[in-house]
Protein backbone atom coordinates (compact mmCIF):
# COMPACT_ATOMS: atom_id res chain seq x y z
CA UNK A 1 0.00 0.00 0.00
CA UNK A 2 1.18 3.52 -0.80
CA UNK A 3 2.22 5.02 2.55
CA UNK A 4 0.93 8.40 1.38
CA UNK A 5 -2.62 7.04 1.51
CA UNK A 6 -2.34 4.91 4.63
CA UNK A 7 -4.40 5.67 7.72
CA UNK A 8 -2.48 6.51 10.92
CA UNK A 9 -3.36 3.19 12.50
CA UNK A 10 -2.17 1.37 9.39
CA UNK A 11 1.13 3.23 9.48
CA UNK A 12 1.58 2.35 13.14
CA UNK A 13 0.77 -1.32 12.53
CA UNK A 14 3.21 -1.43 9.62
CA UNK A 15 5.87 0.28 11.71
CA UNK A 16 5.51 -2.25 14.50
CA UNK A 17 5.77 -5.05 11.96
CA UNK A 18 9.06 -3.62 10.71
CA UNK A 19 10.36 -3.20 14.26
CA UNK A 20 9.44 -6.78 15.18
CA UNK A 21 11.12 -8.11 12.06
CA UNK A 22 14.31 -6.09 12.44
CA UNK A 23 14.58 -6.63 16.19
CA UNK A 24 14.50 -10.39 15.69
CA UNK A 25 15.01 -12.51 18.80
CA UNK A 26 15.18 -9.61 21.26
CA UNK A 27 14.53 -11.66 24.40
CA UNK A 28 11.95 -9.34 25.99
CA UNK A 29 8.76 -10.88 27.45
CA UNK A 30 5.56 -9.90 25.64
CA UNK A 31 4.36 -7.11 27.95
CA UNK A 32 7.81 -5.60 28.43
CA UNK A 33 8.34 -5.65 24.67
CA UNK A 34 5.26 -3.45 24.21
CA UNK A 35 7.05 -0.77 26.23
CA UNK A 36 10.46 -1.21 24.62
CA UNK A 37 8.95 -1.34 21.15
CA UNK A 38 7.17 1.98 21.72
CA UNK A 39 10.49 3.53 22.70
CA UNK A 40 12.00 2.27 19.46
CA UNK A 41 8.95 3.38 17.48
CA UNK A 42 9.08 6.96 18.69
CA UNK A 43 12.85 7.30 18.26
CA UNK A 44 13.61 4.95 15.32
CA UNK A 45 16.52 3.79 17.48
CA UNK A 46 16.98 0.05 17.89
CA UNK A 47 19.58 0.55 20.62
CA UNK A 48 16.70 0.73 23.07
CA UNK A 49 16.17 -3.00 22.56
CA UNK A 50 19.44 -3.55 24.45
CA UNK A 51 19.64 -0.38 26.54
CA UNK A 52 16.28 -0.38 28.32
CA UNK A 53 16.30 -1.51 31.97
CA UNK A 54 13.08 -2.53 33.70
CA UNK A 55 12.87 -3.47 37.36
CA UNK A 56 11.35 -6.79 38.39
CA UNK A 57 7.56 -6.98 37.93
CA UNK A 58 7.46 -3.32 36.89
CA UNK A 59 4.75 -3.83 34.27
CA UNK A 60 2.40 -5.48 36.77
CA UNK A 61 3.07 -2.78 39.36
CA UNK A 62 2.75 0.06 36.83
CA UNK A 63 -0.57 -1.22 35.54
CA UNK A 64 -1.89 -1.58 39.08
CA UNK A 65 -0.93 2.04 39.80
CA UNK A 66 -2.56 3.28 36.61
CA UNK A 67 -5.75 1.35 37.26
CA UNK A 68 -5.92 2.87 40.74
CA UNK A 69 -6.13 6.34 39.16
CA UNK A 70 -2.82 7.64 40.45
CA UNK A 71 -1.53 11.07 39.49
CA UNK A 72 1.23 11.32 36.90
CA UNK A 73 3.79 14.12 36.82
CA UNK A 74 6.21 14.92 34.00
CA UNK A 75 9.37 17.01 34.07
CA UNK A 76 8.58 18.88 30.84
CA UNK A 77 5.56 20.20 29.02
CA UNK A 78 6.88 18.36 25.96
CA UNK A 79 6.44 15.03 27.74
CA UNK A 80 3.06 16.20 28.99
CA UNK A 81 2.00 16.99 25.42
CA UNK A 82 3.22 13.65 24.13
CA UNK A 83 1.15 11.61 26.56
CA UNK A 84 -2.20 10.45 25.22
CA UNK A 85 -4.72 11.66 27.77
CA UNK A 86 -7.87 9.79 26.72
CA UNK A 87 -6.84 6.38 28.04
CA UNK A 88 -5.46 7.86 31.26
CA UNK A 89 -8.66 9.83 31.80
CA UNK A 90 -10.65 6.62 31.47
CA UNK A 91 -8.46 5.16 34.22
CA UNK A 92 -9.00 8.20 36.45
CA UNK A 93 -5.40 9.38 36.18
CA UNK A 94 -4.44 13.05 36.06
CA UNK A 95 -1.30 14.27 34.30
CA UNK A 96 0.53 17.45 35.27
CA UNK A 97 3.78 19.36 34.93
CA UNK A 98 4.93 22.19 37.22
CA UNK A 99 8.16 23.32 35.57
CA UNK A 100 6.54 26.37 33.95
CA UNK A 101 4.64 27.50 37.05
CA UNK A 102 5.57 31.12 37.91
CA UNK A 103 5.94 30.27 41.60
CA UNK A 104 8.31 27.43 40.74
CA UNK A 105 10.42 29.75 38.59
CA UNK A 106 10.55 32.36 41.33
CA UNK A 107 11.59 29.88 44.01
CA UNK A 108 14.21 28.32 41.77
CA UNK A 109 15.74 31.75 41.14
CA UNK A 110 15.70 32.57 44.84
CA UNK A 111 17.41 29.30 45.77
CA UNK A 112 19.79 29.26 42.80
CA UNK A 113 18.67 25.83 41.61
CA UNK A 114 16.94 24.54 38.49
CA UNK A 115 13.20 24.83 38.02
CA UNK A 116 13.13 21.06 37.59
CA UNK A 117 14.25 20.60 41.20
CA UNK A 118 11.57 22.89 42.60
CA UNK A 119 8.93 21.41 40.30
CA UNK A 120 9.73 17.93 41.60
CA UNK A 121 9.40 19.11 45.19
CA UNK A 122 6.00 20.56 44.34
CA UNK A 123 4.98 17.35 42.64
CA UNK A 124 5.76 15.07 45.58
CA UNK A 125 3.95 17.40 47.98
CA UNK A 126 0.72 16.05 46.46
CA UNK A 127 0.36 12.51 47.78
CA UNK A 128 -1.87 11.59 44.83
CA UNK A 129 1.13 11.90 42.51
CA UNK A 130 2.73 8.45 42.41
CA UNK A 131 4.07 8.11 38.86
CA UNK A 132 6.97 10.36 37.84
CA UNK A 133 7.98 10.71 34.20
CA UNK A 134 11.39 12.29 33.56
CA UNK A 135 12.64 12.58 30.00
CA UNK A 136 14.77 15.69 30.02
CA UNK A 137 16.18 16.89 33.31
CA UNK A 138 18.72 14.80 35.23
CA UNK A 139 18.36 17.26 38.11
CA UNK A 140 14.69 16.29 38.39
CA UNK A 141 15.61 12.61 38.68
CA UNK A 142 18.40 13.25 41.16
CA UNK A 143 16.05 15.38 43.27
CA UNK A 144 13.29 12.77 43.17
CA UNK A 145 15.71 10.11 44.37
CA UNK A 146 16.91 12.44 47.12
CA UNK A 147 13.31 12.96 48.22
CA UNK A 148 12.76 9.20 48.21
CA UNK A 149 15.83 8.68 50.39
CA UNK A 150 14.56 11.39 52.75
CA UNK A 151 11.19 9.66 53.07
CA UNK A 152 9.41 12.58 51.42
CA UNK A 153 8.38 10.74 48.24
CA UNK A 154 6.86 7.29 47.71
CA UNK A 155 6.63 6.64 43.98
CA UNK A 156 4.64 3.75 42.56
CA UNK A 157 6.74 4.09 39.40
CA UNK A 158 9.61 6.18 38.09
CA UNK A 159 10.08 6.44 34.34
CA UNK A 160 13.58 7.91 34.21
CA UNK A 161 14.81 8.61 30.69
CA UNK A 162 16.61 11.96 30.80
CA UNK A 163 18.75 12.77 27.79
CA UNK A 164 22.04 14.63 27.68
CA UNK A 165 25.72 14.83 28.45
CA UNK A 166 25.73 16.21 32.00
CA UNK A 167 24.20 13.98 34.64
CA UNK A 168 21.81 12.04 32.42
CA UNK A 169 23.65 8.74 32.46
CA UNK A 170 24.64 9.14 36.11
CA UNK A 171 21.06 9.86 37.24
CA UNK A 172 19.78 6.78 35.42
CA UNK A 173 22.52 4.65 36.94
CA UNK A 174 21.45 5.89 40.36
CA UNK A 175 17.85 4.94 39.61
CA UNK A 176 18.81 1.46 38.41
CA UNK A 177 21.32 0.83 41.20
CA UNK A 178 19.00 -1.50 43.08
CA UNK A 179 19.46 0.35 46.36
CA UNK A 180 15.81 1.46 46.49
CA UNK A 181 12.64 -0.61 46.35
CA UNK A 182 11.04 1.48 43.60
CA UNK A 183 9.57 0.13 40.36
CA UNK A 184 11.36 1.82 37.48
CA UNK A 185 11.81 1.97 33.73
CA UNK A 186 15.03 3.51 32.47
CA UNK A 187 17.87 2.99 30.01
CA UNK A 188 21.63 2.83 29.97
CA UNK A 189 23.57 5.73 28.51
CA UNK A 190 23.03 9.30 27.38
CA UNK A 191 20.04 8.71 25.15
CA UNK A 192 16.47 9.35 26.22
CA UNK A 193 14.14 12.28 25.85
CA UNK A 194 10.65 13.56 26.56
CA UNK A 195 9.28 11.81 23.49
CA UNK A 196 10.61 8.44 24.62
CA UNK A 197 9.35 8.94 28.18
CA UNK A 198 5.89 9.85 26.87
CA UNK A 199 5.93 6.78 24.62
CA UNK A 200 6.56 4.56 27.63
CA UNK A 201 3.56 6.05 29.43
CA UNK A 202 1.41 5.55 26.35
CA UNK A 203 2.46 1.92 26.09
CA UNK A 204 1.56 1.31 29.72
CA UNK A 205 -1.78 3.08 29.33
CA UNK A 206 -2.63 0.85 26.36
CA UNK A 207 -1.78 -2.26 28.36
CA UNK A 208 -3.81 -1.03 31.34
CA UNK A 209 -6.93 -0.35 29.28
CA UNK A 210 -6.66 -3.68 27.48
CA UNK A 211 -6.85 -5.68 30.69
Amino acid sequence: MDSLHMKPEEIEEASFGIIDAEAGDHGWPKAEWQVVRRAIHTSADFEYAQAMVLSDDVIEKALAALKSGTGIVTDTNMALSGISKSRLTSLGCSVSCHVADPAVAAQAKAEGVTRSIIAMRKAVANADNRIFVIGNAPTALFELLRLVDAGAAHPALIIGLPVGFVGAEESKNALASGTRDIPFITNIGRKGGSNVAAAVVNALAILATQQ
